[in-house]
């Protein structure tokens, strides 16, 4: 009796794929983005600062969720501007002093 039924279940586990799970990448991204304006806003401090230490703390945040090369590339760029504001920053506050000071240096 048991041969006039076809059983197509088999002892055999299943392959079963995983699904991909997709890097978030957008801290990461945003890090490169504001490593880029940061090209442009170390000549003025003011927007220096805030804009490269945004782009060194969302490239720490995104190495870790994803986009690894995104957020190198953008820590290493607001690094690089931050000691550029930093040093545009002393150049400028040491301009002021000499022209209040009347020192011609």
């Amino acid at each position: 009796m048991s041969d006039e039924f076809n059983n197509d279940f088999t002892t055999e586990p299943m392959n079963l794929t995983e699904v991909p799970v997709e890097e978030k990448k957008g801290l990461s991204i945003a890090s490169f983005v504001l490593g880029l304006v940061g090209i442009v806003a170390w000549c003025l401090p003011l927007l220096g600062y805030p804009i490269t230490i945004a782009g060194i703390i969302t490239g720490a945040l995104g190495i870790k969720k994803g986009g690894k090369v995104f957020a190198i590339i953008g820590i290493i760029c607001s690094a690089v501007f931050l000691i550029a504001t930093i040093v545009n920053s002393v150049l400028g506050a040491m301009m002021a002093v000499n022209d209040m000071m009347g020192c011609i240096c």
